[in-house]
């Protein structure tokens, strides 16, 4: 997301938070966790994804701390990217570099994004259910900074790893 669309995307949501603060005066600052306070920050200064800061105002349209008038109609957020970061240290066996996140859930049609943050390359190949290798999604090595991308468009749980650093495993889980 660009940055025009982000600061109008943080805009939005902080005019729809003051919005049901001024008419609905028992949604209070005190009801809202500090990480959902915060959040607007964090997204804004790219210190977490689109699709946390979403997953964040939908936590509070969900527990009516924003409260949107209208028809009524269930809000849902759509996102047809997922991603999964490999953090720096990621290919140290006794690291606690895992993936982020560890099982990503997303629905079907999604495109979920590799972006390998560590100093080394690391792959991403599918494998089964008992962890042998199929040929449903691989890439090459991926170095710092470069990202692999798969659509998954069947729901199902799908199981990845690193063929260079095997200990590292993570889950795509699509419903």
């Amino acid at each position: 997301m660009r940055g025009k669309e982000k600061i109008g995307l943080i805009g939005i949501v902080s005019s729809l938070f003051l919005v049901s603060m001024i008419f609905y005066p028992a949604a209070s600052a005190e009801v809202v966790p500090n990480w959902v306070k915060n959040t607007a920050l964090w997204y804004g200064e790219g210190e977490i994804s689109e699709t946390e800061f979403l997953n964040a105002i939908k936590f509070l349209i969900e527990s009516d701390v924003i409260v949107l008038e209208g028809n009524n109609s269930e809000v849902t957020l759509i996102d047809t990217t997922g991603q999964v970061l490999i953090p720096n240290g990621n290919f140290d066996i006794t690291s606690s570099g895992f993936y982020i996140p560890l099982n990503l859930e997303v629905s079907p049609g999604t495109t979920v994004i590799w972006r390998n943050d560590d100093s080394v390359p690391h792959t991403i190949q599918s494998q089964d259910e008992f962890g042998e290798i199929i040929g449903l999604f691989n890439s090459a090595p991926l170095q710092t900074g470069e990202a692999f991308e798969f659509k998954f468009d069947e729901p199902g749980v799908y199981n990845y790893f690193c063929s260079l650093h095997p200990w590292r495993v993570g889950i795509i889980t699509v419903r």
